[in-house]
């Protein structure tokens, strides 16, 4: 949408309807022209032109801006504000670009920009998510918007990403539940550690995170001698992933202590067997 051609004459006709200052018109230029005296039409294609060749997106955004200011209401400031989304976006203004995205969706909810809006407010939480170490929020955040986009838009052509960026960034949310489980575990705290691995079996267990939280439990039941767990963990690993090497590691561990993986007992574990191997929900 935003990588709309410009051809050579209409940017030369754009051109020389502004007075630049400077050095190409950047966002002071911008900012110190009468805007007024110009078309909707005229200012959002010069916004476009600065999106494509300033190599700056906030320089486009000042002239996408003033469209809304200057005419507001008008197709040409619908048309403006889905622009200030994506040139904030792409200038990674993520708050701005969530601004624009959220205002567009209140103001034209059932157009057919609203799949794009909520698909770059998803995005602006999304593209924000770093390293499993820091706090989550953002994650969720981009769940539930990509989610919107998913249920509402299901046949745009942003579902699809939104369905992949929604598996990534559960995952990411498990990798969390690991990392956390795999520091009580390293510390001793194995109660506190199988709190962790269990929340990843039970409620991310579509996600590759899965087989080593397994392993990881038969680790901390052993050491607690809890040794029906530790078995049923393992044999639930070796059902589902017996090519994963995070079995080859529980098997190993298992038969050290002359245990094999296999369901024992009845606790949340065996439940977990019954449910997702047996399909007995009962």
């Amino acid at each position: 949408m935003a990588g709309s051609k410009i051809s050579a004459s209409v940017v030369a006709a754009v051109l020389a309807g502004f007075v630049l200052t400077g050095c190409g018109g950047n966002r002071n230029a911008a900012q110190q022209q009468n805007l007024d005296r110009y078309t909707a039409d005229e200012i959002y294609k010069r916004g476009e032109f600065e999106l494509e060749n300033s190599g700056d997106p906030e320089d486009a955004v000042v002239y996408f801006s003033e469209i809304e200011r200057l005419y507001p209401y008008s197709e040409w400031a619908k048309r403006a504000l889905i622009m200030q989304a994506y040139g904030n976006h792409k200038a990674g203004n993520y708050e701005e670009a969530r601004g624009a995205a959220q205002r567009f969706l209140d103001t034209y909810p059932t157009d057919e920009d609203a799949a794009y809006a909520q698909y770059l407010l998803a995005l602006s939480y999304y593209d924000q998510i770093d390293d499993v170490g820091r706090d989550q929020g953002l994650t969720f955040q981009a769940l539930q918007g990509l989610r919107t986009v998913i249920e509402q838009y299901p046949d745009s052509e942003y579902a699809r990403s939104s369905i992949l960026k929604f598996d990534l960034a559960f995952d990411h949310l498990a990798a969390k539940e690991m990392e956390i489980g795999r520091y009580y575990l390293k510390q001793g705290h194995y109660v506190a550690s199988v709190n962790r691995f269990r929340v990843v079996v039970e409620e991310f267990q579509t996600t590759t995170q899965t087989p080593e939280a397994l392993l990881r439990l038969v680790e901390a039941y052993l050491a607690l001698g809890l040794l029906d767990e530790a078995q049923t963990a393992g044999a639930i690993l070796g059902h589902n992933f017996q090519s994963s090497p995070f079995y080859d590691d529980a098997f190993r561990q298992l038969r050290g202590r002359g245990l094999s993986a296999e369901v024992q007992g009845d606790s949340w574990l065996t439940n977990v067997y019954r449910q997702t191997i047996q399909g007995r929900w009962l």
